[in-house]
């Protein structure tokens, strides 16, 4: 049993509930970036930001009282400016358990490292991974816990694993009959449902559900979606209850209070990402090694074909062994890149790996994955083996994206039984 509060302990909650309850009125807090500016500067601001459904505090606390609590969280998991589990239990909630997705409970771990269990030293919690041997809450783990939290920023791209996180969380909460508990965020790329359908046969840790590249959900509304296409094993149900997210829609700007992974660290890396993951699967870098990832392309061949160079190096907790590392790439520098442009055309961007792939010199080994020491094959990527044949062929855009089709115009009618938010 825990103590009784202490004056100072009644004061820090109270302190805390009121950053929540009002944090409608303040400025959402923006991931430091001198280039953030130059993200949605076309838009019209809303008259009233985005409340997410962890800082709607009143909506839920009473519900949480009296419960056993698992919570699914990392570093972006916050009430204000609080972290959540740190939060809430100052407000009393007992929390038995955290269980932490790729990079970790509190966001340290690089891209595709195991995580180990440990115990939270903060709340002395313990603290289960859920990316490595172990990708769901076990039935013993269940049993301890009347009511499991997820509440986790997303970034809106298939291959962006909470997603996969939270289907297999969901799986143990229906096989135990345990109901689960969305604090919903908004979908900084929200506005964009574009790419080709994953097709069954590349199904992998980048890409479990038949969907396109760009999703276009919550994770409140890509839970619903779970439940209502039957994508549980035996069609399970999971018992849901969603915090809407306030004062938002789909086309509603977004700058996300914080990083949501080591190599998202700025909001033009998280605008571009949708866009740019596929070089994943090429002998491009991204930017892994350096301080401005998923905003910068290159590979030392293109020297003399770019004028950007950049040198990718060895950054622990971002990237440890990066693609190129220690050599100079030459390419596309894309961190002042007008984001509005995107936004207006709600179409993935993909002249950028066209003209890559037209420029490199020795056009074998531009997808040649023994080459690269990235994070899955191009066809896994991009959930078709037809885009890679289409590139190297010279496939028109128009042609790629009409090939596209009918799987997309199907998803997106298939979206809208889904939708929380217009």
């Amino acid at each position: 049993m825990r103590p009784i509060f202490t004056l100072l302990s009644l004061t820090l909650c109270i302190c805390l509930f009121s950053n929540c309850v009002n944090s409608s009125s303040q400025k959402t807090p923006a991931i430091t970036d001198s280039d953030s500016l130059n993200v949605h500067k076309n838009a019209i601001a809303p008259a009233k930001l985005p409340v997410t459904g962890a800082d709607q505090v009143s909506e839920y606390l009473d519900y949480l009282k009296g419960k056993k609590i698992g919570i699914l969280v990392n570093q972006t998991s916050i009430i204000g400016k609080t972290p959540i589990v740190d939060s809430l239990v100052a407000l009393g909630v007992n929390i038995v358990m955290i269980f932490g997705p790729e990079h970790g409970f509190r966001g340290t771990a690089s891209n595709g490292d195991k995580v180990s269990d440990s115990v939270d030293p903060k709340t002395g919690i313990p603290a289960i991974s859920l990316y490595g041997k172990q990708k769901k809450p076990t039935k013993e783990q269940m049993a301890g816990i009347d009511l499991m939290i997820f509440d986790i920023q997303d970034v809106g791209a298939r291959f962006y694993t909470y997603i996969n996180t939270l289907g297999h969380v969901m799986e143990a909460c229906a096989e135990t009959n345990k109901e689960m508990l969305i604090l919903d965020r908004p979908n900084p790329n929200g506005f964009l449902v574009d790419g080709p359908i994953l097709e069954d046969h590349l199904r992998s840790g980048i890409g479990m559900y038949k969907i396109p590249i760009a999703h276009g959900l919550t994770i409140g509304e890509f839970a619903q979606m779970i439940n209502g296409e039957g994508w549980l094993p035996g069609k399970m149900q999971c018992k849901l209850k969603i915090i809407k997210v306030a004062n938002y829609n789909h086309k509603t700007p977004y700058t996300l209070p914080v990083m949501p992974s080591p190599n998202l660290n700025t909001q033009q890396s998280v605008m571009l990402y949708p866009h740019i993951c596929m070089f994943e699967g090429t002998i491009v870098s991204q930017g892994r090694g350096t301080y401005m990832p998923f905003t910068v392309l290159g590979a030392p061949l293109l020297k003399g074909k770019f004028d950007f160079v950049f040198t990718p190096k060895s950054i622990k907790g971002m990237s440890e062994t990066p693609l190129h590392q220690d050599q100079e790439c030459y390419g596309i520098d894309l961190r002042k890149f007008d984001i509005s442009k995107l936004e207006k055309s709600e179409k993935l961007q993909l002249n950028w790996i066209m003209d890559m792939y037209k420029a490199y010199p020795d056009k074998a080994k531009f997808f040649d994955m023994s080459q690269s020491k990235q994070m899955g094959s191009i066809d896994k990527l991009a959930g078709t083996e037809n885009f890679k044949k289409q590139i190297i062929a010279g496939a028109s855009e128009e042609e790629i994206r009409k090939s596209w089709e009918p799987g997309l115009g199907q998803y997106k009618d298939m979206r809208k039984k889904y939708l929380i938010y217009p």
